[in-house]
Parts: C-alpha cells; sequence; structure tokens
C-alpha cells in the first residue's frame, strides 16, 4: 500500500487523511457488499486500523465515516453527516496553484475565526462532480465560487461573508 494513496475524509466534524481507504473499500467491496453494515464497519475499521493510527475511544466515529465512504463507492444510499458551518471545498490534484489556494482559504478561514471545515479534493472524478474542469476552483457550501485562478484574500471573505 503506497503513503501516496491517501483519501481525506469527514469523521465527525473534521477531516482526516486515511492511508489505503480507496484500496480497502475496492477489496471489501468484492466480498462484503452482501453482508450487514455492522460487519461491513468492522471490517473496514479492522483493515484500516493496520496502517492508520485510530485512536480506540473514537474507532465508532470512523467506522461510520469508512461505512459512509463504503455506501459512496458501491452506489448504496447513505446517511449524510449534518455540519455546522460553512463547508469549503479546494479543488485540484495537487499542483503549486492547488496548493496556494487551500493555503490562502485556510488563512483567511483563521484570521476570520468563521466556523468552517476546509476539505482539499484531489480526487478527479469527484471534481469533475462540481462541473469543473479547470483547477484550483474553491466551491463554499456546495457552490463553485471559483474556477482556475488563485483567489484573493478579499474573495474569500466575501464568499464567507466577512
Amino acid at each position: 500500500m503506497s503513503q501516496d494513496d491517501i483519501r481525506q475524509i469527514k469523521v465527525g466534524k473534521h477531516t482526516v487523511g486515511i492511508i489505503g481507504l480507496t484500496q480497502i473499500i475496492e477489496e471489501v467491496a468484492e466480498n462484503f457488499a452482501h453482508k450487514s453494515d455492522s460487519e461491513i464497519r468492522t471490517e473496514l475499521l479492522s483493515r484500516l486500523s493496520r496502517s492508520n493510527y485510530i485512536s480506540s475511544n473514537i474507532q465508532n466515529s470512523y467506522a461510520k465515516a469508512f461505512l459512509q465512504e463504503f455506501k459512496k463507492y458501491i452506489g448504496k444510499p447513505y446517511e449524510e453527516e449534518v455540519s455546522e458551518g460553512l463547508e469549503i471545498k479546494v479543488l485540484g490534484p495537487g499542483c503549486p496553484k492547488c496548493k496556494q489556494t487551500e493555503n490562502i482559504v485556510r488563512k483567511v478561514v483563521i484570521e476570520t475565526g468563521v466556523d468552517a471545515n476546509v476539505e482539499k479534493v484531489s480526487d478527479l472524478m469527484e471534481i469533475a462532480g462540481y462541473g469543473v474542469f479547470g483547477t484550483p476552483a474553491v466551491v463554499v457550501d456546495g457552490k463553485v465560487k471559483s474556477v482556475g485562478k488563485i483567489p484573493t484574500m478579499e474573495q474569500i471573505k466575501t464568499w464567507i461573508g466577512k
């Protein structure tokens, strides 16, 4: 399993990087798709704990998030976590401009003190799902605000209402 195979997912209120998530979900989908949610959750947690440190006091939150990602992968309905604050996504494969955009967005969130979750999305299929074919792009609460350029701090402040 490659250290490059890191995917960010939402666990509770936090976005975390999980090593090997895509590969493990693919493997589990082959053999466990017909099993109960409880069995799938247990299997995903067991396999992903081998390459990711997951504290015992938050394993249930991780297991729930893993199951949600699994259901997305196999096309089954899943329950979305209700989030507080803004959801800001920076879309891009990881180029320097994408990283710079993510840094600026995070800096604005910290400076303004706005309640927001900033997520970096590098999966090309997920990016395409926003109808975005240029990067970097910024999405605030599901609305595409910028495509193909690095936004200024002032632009970001207007998007988040500060």
